[in-house]
């Protein structure tokens, strides 16, 4: 251990005179700082540049702050080589005296693909850290994501609670904190701090896939910024729509402590106060009531919300399915159920 320490300091010394690396490294000291009660946490690992950039320094804070760490890998299965790009990291990572530990998905996913493989990895990543009793799981989310995922809402017609994007700390299944610290961060940075680290990475092929929406995005995130779009005005405008978000769920937890009710088992909406809250406001109240009941930490699509709420306005509204809930309304109140 003292061997390993020794390593782990001498590496720090070295990386922290550039100061881009000392910036990442000072913005994720701060960020789990901030949370008091904090004595372990879990890193999700993939391979690539940006989760490698978040091992090696998260490695180096556990060192110096003596937090306990742990490291972990979902293989989802999908590609060929999966496994051998597994195992890969964790040899790469043993070189740095990081241990990871692999969780192979055992779930076959046939649909909607990355939605699927999200879901099923959280689950996974916040399984392990209940295993592991650390309520912290630390992931590398940068601000390319955050772009990416603010033009995939937008092509969906997305409102103001999917616009804004992704939030640093946030609840996921089990009651587990994610934290997200390299917000602030482009992956080029990210790549930079990798390189200076481990002098390489492991790629993942899905990204080139034009399957997937999200490496359509990319690429054309990429050919707005050629013709002039200046990402860092974007990354304003979800930060501002962040803000808006914000005043208004202010508004809608005062709705939900009036017209909400949760038992252990289901979840009891007045319909007849619900009516009169302004659009957004209702939008925001079935997404929260489907994300508790269902454990998710992703709302359903926005379209198959808004549809539920014109459903709901009729009469001859009975009963239906959503985000893995069961929605039944009887007289003036909609019973929601968690479906199994």
């Amino acid at each position: 251990m003292k061997r390993k320490s020794s390593n782990v300091r001498k590496l720090k010394n070295n990386l922290l005179k550039d100061n881009i690396i000392l910036n990442i490294y000072l913005k994720l000291k701060k960020v789990i700082s901030n949370n008091k009660d904090i004595k372990s946490f879990s890193v999700a690992v993939s391979g690539g540049p940006d989760s490698m950039a978040l091992a090696g320094l998260s490695n180096i804070l556990a060192i110096e702050e003596k937090y306990k760490i742990y490291f972990i890998l979902v293989d989802h299965g999908l590609r060929k080589n999966s496994n051998k790009e597994a195992k890969e990291v964790k040899k790469l990572l043993k070189q740095h005296q990081i241990t990871l530990e692999i969780i192979k998905n055992k779930k076959k996913i046939i649909k909607n693909i990355q939605k699927n493989a999200r879901d099923i990895r959280y689950d996974l990543l916040s399984k392990f850290c209940l295993k592991k009793k650390t309520k912290y799981l630390i992931t590398a989310h940068h601000q390319d994501d955050q772009i990416e995922t603010f033009l995939i809402r937008l092509s969906r017609g997305s409102g103001i609670e999917g616009l804004s994007s992704m939030s640093e700390k946030t609840k996921i299944k089990n009651n587990i904190n994610l934290i997200r610290p390299l917000l602030n961060f482009n992956k080029e940075e990210l790549i930079y701090t990798s390189k200076k680290m481990f002098k390489k990475t492991i790629k993942d092929p899905s990204n080139k896939n034009k399957k997937f929406l999200r490496t359509n995005i990319r690429n054309l995130k990429k050919t707005l910024e050629r013709r002039g779009v200046n990402v860092q005005n974007i990354i304003r405008s979800i930060k501002n729509i962040s803000i808006t978000k914000d005043a208004i769920n202010f508004y809608v937890t005062k709705s939900l402590k009036k017209i909400v009710k949760f038992n252990k088992n289901e979840t009891i909406l007045d319909l007849k106060d619900f009516k009169k809250e302004p659009e957004e406001v209702k939008f925001r109240i079935i997404n929260f009531i489907i994300k508790k009941r269902a454990e998710t930490y992703y709302p359903p699509r926005s379209y198959k919300v808004v549809n539920l709420i014109r459903r709901l306005e009729k009469n001859n509204f009975k009963k239906c399915t959503l985000g893995g809930c069961l929605l039944e309304k009887m007289k003036n109140r909609l019973y929601v159920l968690r479906e199994f």
